[in-house]
């Protein structure tokens, strides 16, 4: 018998200040068998960072087809195709040329040794931002990780400030390609 997903809820309050953007979320995350608690809270950020009317969690880890996340427009174009991890640059070309936008957000201690094998090929990729946590703050977020979880994010001068009764987590992203931040 396969192992099902565990199923966690966030109620998520989003500032961004930088974008204009302002809104509460009701999330359910569906945390795969395979999956560890830093990936899925790194999901989460990455929602709070991107957040968006038509923006969903994806079938990434049971489809290679789908990223973690996407926006589609009400003609089912594909405006943001956003990633987690650290995927086979095949996989992130072809979503260049499926989406407007790709966003990969890399983490973890291979992050940098991965970007070293793959930054040839990533920069020439035109709609591609790459970003890289630091892997004090992806753990830290795990930490975060419950059933059912309130967070409040606030983004002001590319500053990001999560939040929630555990307490505060700075995030600062580092830029590896494209741009952070654009409002589109």
């Amino acid at each position: 018998m396969a192992i099902k997903a565990t199923v966690h809820k966030a109620a998520l309050q989003i500032a961004d200040m930088d974008r204009g953007y302002y809104a509460e979320h009701a999330l359910t995350l569906a945390r795969h068998p395979s999956e560890t608690d830093e990936r899925m809270m790194v999901r989460l950020l990455a929602f709070a960072l991107y957040a968006e009317e038509y923006l969903v969690f994806a079938q990434a880890m049971s489809n290679d087809d789908e990223p973690d996340l996407w926006c589609k427009d009400l003609t089912g174009a594909i405006q943001n195709w956003i990633v987690v991890g650290l995927p086979d640059e095949r996989l992130i070309r072809k979503a260049c040329g499926r989406s407007r936008r790709v966003v990969l957000i890399t983490y973890g201690r291979s992050a940098d040794i991965w970007w070293n094998e793959n930054r040839e090929k990533m920069q020439r990729q035109n709609n591609l931002t790459v970003l890289k946590l630091d892997t004090a703050t992806t753990q830290a977020l795990a930490v975060w990780a419950q059933r059912n979880m309130a967070l409040q994010c606030n983004i002001q001068e590319g500053g990001i400030m999560l939040t929630s009764d555990a307490g505060m987590i700075e995030v600062a992203p580092v830029v590896l390609h494209g741009k952070f931040g654009e409002s589109d």
